[in-house]
C-alpha cells in the first residue's frame, strides 16, 4: 500500500501545485512509482484522460513529472466555476450537474466522498508514493466541516502535510503561525513541516525569523526556494494571467483575448518557449486597431477557451472588441484570426442557445467570421463532449495562390496528424447551404423554430455531400466549382480536420463523417484543445506571420517539449538543493 504526504499551503497560488511535481519528478528518478492526487479542485484549465474523463491541468503536469499517465482518479472532484456562484461539478471525470455552492456542500458532499475515497483506494494499491496536493488553505475555519480538499483528505489518507508559504506576498511568519494556530490539535498533529517558497533576496536576514518561528510553531522549517522566474510550467487558473509578465517585445506578437469567462488558456503555453514570439494579453476594453483602421502591435489575434461562450460573446460585443476584430478582418485579410473550442464558436455567425444553457439571454450573434452556427442543448451530460482526439490536415484550402490551386495556411503539412482533446458542450455544423443546395433533406438551422432539429443538418441521406474526403484527405465538394478559379480568389468555409478520434464538430453515427473546426482565408477554428501543442501546426502557423513580416522562418526541434521537461528538471534540482530531503524521506519511512 502507497505512503502519502501532502502538501498544503498558506494562500492559494503559493505553490502547492508545482511542490508536488517537483517531489513527484525527484522520487520517480529514484525508482519509485509515484502518482500525484487532488481530492478536489477548482480550476478552468482542465485536460482529458486516456478514459475519455476530465481533470485539471496541475494534476496532469504533475502526472508528467512523475511519467506517469494522466487519470481521472488523480483528481476525482473538479469544478469548474461557470458564474452566479454556480460551478459545474466533474465526478471522476464525468459532468453531472450545475450546482451552486451550498447545494453541492450540503447535498452532493457524501457522494464526492465516496468518489474520493474509491480514487484513492485504487491509486494505493497501484503505485508506492502518493504526493497529495491541498487546496487554498487549511486554516479555512468556517468551512472545516465541508472540507474535501485539506485536512479531511490528510486524516483520510493518513499523509503527513508539508506547509508551503509564499514570502513573495509579504507576511510569511504571520501566516505559518496564523495557519498553525487555527488548527485544532487534531488537524495540527498532521503538520509536519513548513517550507517557505518564491524567496529573493539574502537568506541570512531570513535567519531569525525562521529561527523564531520555528519555536514558536514547533516544527522545523525544512528550507526556503528561490524564486526563479526562468521556469515555465503550466499556469492553473486565471488569476495567475493577472501575475504572469507576458513578453510581447518580440518578432512575432501573438494578441490572445482575455475573455471574461476565460477557460484553458493553457492552450497558448507553447508560444512562450519561442524565442521569437511573445503574447500579448488583450483586455476587451483594450484598442487593437487606430483611428486609421491600422492594428496596434499584434499579428495575430487567438480567441481562447471560455466557459460562457454566449457571456463572453455578449461581453466582447458590448465592450466593441467584436467590431475591432470584424474590422481587422475586413482590411487586413492575411492577419490570423483564430479561436479554440469557445472562441472557435464566437468565430461563428450564431450561437443557440435555446435553453439557456449558457447565459440568460439566449441566443446570441457570433463574430460572424466564420458561416459556422453552434447549439447547446438542455442535457449536460449528453452533450458535453470529452474526448483525447486526432484529426488529419485536410490538403485543401480556400485561398487561391499564384497557380489557381486553392491552399492553406498548413497545406504543406497536409495529411498530417493533429493530436488534442476535446471539452465542451455544444455542436457546430459549417452551413449546409454552401454543400446541398438542391438538397430539400437538410434542415434550415438558421431558423429560431427548427434550432432543436439541429442533430437533422446533417442526415444519411445528404452526409455523402456535406462531409466527405478522398484517399488523399482532400475534401470533396459536389457543390463547389473547383473550375471557377479565375473569378473567385476565395472558396467557403472547410473543415480543419478530418476526425480520425474523438468527435469534433458534431456527433455522426458514421465516423467516416467526423469533421472538426472550420477554415476560410485565414479566419480558422478548431474543437482541439493543446492544437498548437503540436510544433508542425505551430511552425507552419508561425512560420506563415514569419513570412509576412519578411523574416526568417523556423525549423528546428520543438522548443516547447524541450524546454518543459527542463523546467521540471530544473525545479526539482532547485527543490532538491534547497530542501532538507532527508527530514521527508524519514515521513516516508516512518509510515506504517
Amino acid at each position: 500500500m502507497a505512503k502519502c504526504i501532502m502538501v498544503q499551503g498558506t494562500s492559494s497560488n503559493a505553490g502547492k501545485s508545482v511542490m508536488v511535481a517537483a517531489l513527484c519528478r525527484i522520487y520517480s528518478r529514484r525508482g519509485y512509482k509515484v502518482a500525484p492526487f487532488k481530492s478536489q479542485n477548482m480550476s478552468l484549465n482542465s485536460y482529458t484522460t486516456k478514459e475519455n474523463g476530465e481533470i485539471a491541468i496541475a494534476q496532469v503536469l504533475q502526472a508528467e513529472a512523475a511519467d506517469v499517465e494522466p487519470s481521472i482518479h488523480m483528481n476525482p472532484i473538479l469544478l469548474k466555476p461557470k458564474g452566479n456562484f454556480k460551478s459545474q461539478v466533474i465526478i471522476q471525470g464525468k459532468a453531472v450537474a450545475d450546482m451552486n455552492f451550498y447545494d453541492y456542500q450540503h447535498k452532493f458532499r457524501e457522494k464526492a466522498l465516496t468518489a474520493i475515497n474509491e480514487s484513492l483506494e485504487k491509486l494505493k494499491k497501484e503505485y508506492d508514493i502518493i504526493f497529495i496536493e491541498g487546496a487554498g488553505s487549511p486554516a479555512e475555519i468556517n468551512m472545516r466541516k465541508e472540507d474535501l480538499a485539506n485536512m479531511e483528505i490528510a486524516h483520510i489518507a493518513n499523509a503527513d502535510v508539508l506547509l508551503v508559504a509564499d514570502i513573495d506576498k509579504g507576511g510569511v511568519f504571520a501566516s505559518i503561525a496564523g495557519t498553525f494556530s487555527l488548527l485544532d490539535d487534531y488537524d495540527r498533529s498532521r503538520l509536519k513541516a513548513v517550507i517557505i517558497n518564491k524567496f529573493s533576496g539574502n537568506l541570512d536576514i531570513l535567519m531569525p525569523g525562521i529561527e523564531k518561528i520555528e519555536k514558536i510553531i514547533d516544527a522545523p522549517v525544512l528550507g526556503v526556494l528561490p524564486y526563479d522566474h526562468d521556469l515555465h510550467l503550466p499556469e492553473e487558473d486565471s488569476a495567475s494571467l493577472f501575475e504572469h509578465k507576458f513578453n510581447s517585445n518580440k518578432d512575432v506578437v501573438i494578441g490572445v483575448i482575455r475573455l471574461p469567462k476565460i477557460a484553458n488558456f493553457t492552450d497558448i503555453d507553447p508560444f512562450e518557449f519561442e524565442d521569437d514570439v511573445g503574447l500579448k494579453l488583450i483586455d476587451i476594453n483594450d484598442n487593437i486597431i487606430n483611428p486609421n483602421g491600422e492594428i496596434i502591435d499584434i499579428d495575430a489575434i487567438l480567441i481562447p477557451g471560455t466557459r460562457n461562450t454566449t457571456e463572453d460573446m455578449i461581453a466582447i460585443e458590448k465592450s466593441g472588441m467584436a467590431n475591432q476584430i470584424r474590422e481587422i478582418n475586413k482590411k487586413h485579410p492575411n492577419v490570423p484570426i483564430v479561436g479554440i473550442c469557445g472562441g472557435y464558436q464566437i468565430l461563428g455567425k450564431k450561437i443557440y442557445d435555446e435553453n439557456r444553457r449558457e447565459s440568460e439571454e439566449g441566443s446570441v450573434d457570433g463574430l460572424g467570421l466564420l458561416n459556422i452556427e453552434t447549439f447547446f442543448k438542455n442535457n449536460l451530460s449528453e452533450e458535453k463532449i470529452v474526448e483525447q482526439s486526432e484529426g488529419v490536415i485536410l490538403n485543401e484550402g480556400t485561398i487561391k495562390d499564384e497557380y489557381g490551386d486553392f491552399k492553406n495556411i498548413f497545406s504543406s503539412i497536409k495529411g498530417e496528424i493533429i493530436k488534442g482533446y476535446e471539452i465542451h458542450e455544444g455542436i457546430t455544423t459549417l452551413d449546409p447551404s454552401h454543400y446541398n443546395n438542391n438538397n430539400n433533406n437538410t434542415t434550415n438551422t438558421t431558423n429560431n423554430n427548427n434550432a432543436d432539429n439541429y442533430n437533422n443538418t446533417v442526415n444519411d441521406n445528404n452526409a455523402d455531400n456535406y462531409n466527405n474526403t478522398d484517399d488523399n484527405n482532400n475534401y470533396k465538394n459536389n457543390n463547389i466549382n473547383k473550375n471557377n478559379k479565375d473569378t473567385n480568389n476565395f472558396r467557403t468555409e472547410l473543415p480543419l480536420l478530418k476526425i480520425k478520434k474523438g468527435i469534433g464538430n458534431i456527433k455522426q453515427k458514421d465516423e467516416k463523417m467526423l469533421f472538426d473546426g472550420a477554415i476560410n482565408g485565414n479566419v480558422f477554428g478548431s474543437y482541439f484543445h493543446g492544437i498548437f501543442h503540436n510544433y508542425n501546426f505551430r511552425r507552419e502557423f508561425l512560420n506563415y506571420i514569419r513570412k509576412n513580416k519578411g523574416l526568417e522562418t523556423k525549423f528546428e526541434e520543438d522548443p516547447y517539449e524541450t524546454k518543459k521537461d527542463y523546467s521540471i528538471d530544473r525545479l526539482a534540482k532547485i527543490v532538491e538543493e534547497n530542501l532538507d530531503m532527508e527530514f521527508i524521506d524519514n515521513l516516508l519511512n516512518n509510515q506504517e
